[in-house]
């Protein structure tokens, strides 16, 4: 189900849109009011949604699509919430890679996701190890950013389209790959 420009009063029910449809129609309903705010700088709805779009649509540039697997190793910072928004945006899940684990772990889920691609900091990139994966640093690539379309078509959509897989530890000690459908993030929030 495509939702570009859909209002939550026209949806079916939520449970048929992804989390970025929800995150859209707040963007469209309060495009000033602020959504993030991190160490005294702040995004509004606005400012999120064109530069999530303009990550969407680089991400697309570069073969990203539905079904693709975008791995994320970010600080919490507002890129973090873009770099989400943009890998949904693009019809792609999510893989968060956090920067406190192993290069081994690291390099271990990288593999085991098949992430088409990392998204990183350019001091985070000692973490990805001898990876073969295409990177995408957000700070060194801000100009394709900047010069990508902020407006976006959506990108096909089902709820049962994994939106990102999560590693736990699993029971034998190696990460184990979860993945969760847009249908059940959604749910969550």
């Amino acid at each position: 189900m495509n939702a570009p420009n859909m209002s939550l009063a026209d949806a079916p029910s939520l449970e048929h849109l992804g989390a970025h449809h929800l995150f859209e129609a707040q963007a469209a309903r309060a495009p000033s009011a602020v959504a993030v705010v991190h160490e005294g700088a702040t995004l509004t709805y606005a400012e999120l949604d064109r530069r999530a779009n303009q990550l969407a649509a680089v991400l697309r540039q570069r073969g990203i699509g539905v079904g693709a697997r975008v791995a994320l190793c970010l600080e919490r910072s507002p890129e973090l919430v873009v770099a989400i928004l943009g890998a949904l945006k693009a019809g792609a899940a999510y893989v968060p890679l956090a920067p406190t684990y192993p290069r081994d772990r690291i390099a271990f889920v990288l593999e085991d996701a098949d992430a088409a691609l990392v998204i990183t900091q350019p001091w985070l990139t000692g973490l990805l190890g001898e990876t073969s994966r295409p990177v995408l640093l957000l700070d060194r690539d801000l100009g394709a950013l900047a010069g990508a379309p902020a407006a976006l078509p959506a990108a096909p959509h089902h709820p049962e389209m994994v939106a990102y897989v999560m590693y736990t530890s699993g029971s034998t000690g190696a990460p184990k790959g979860v993945m969760v459908p847009h249908r059940g993030l959604t749910n969550y929030l």
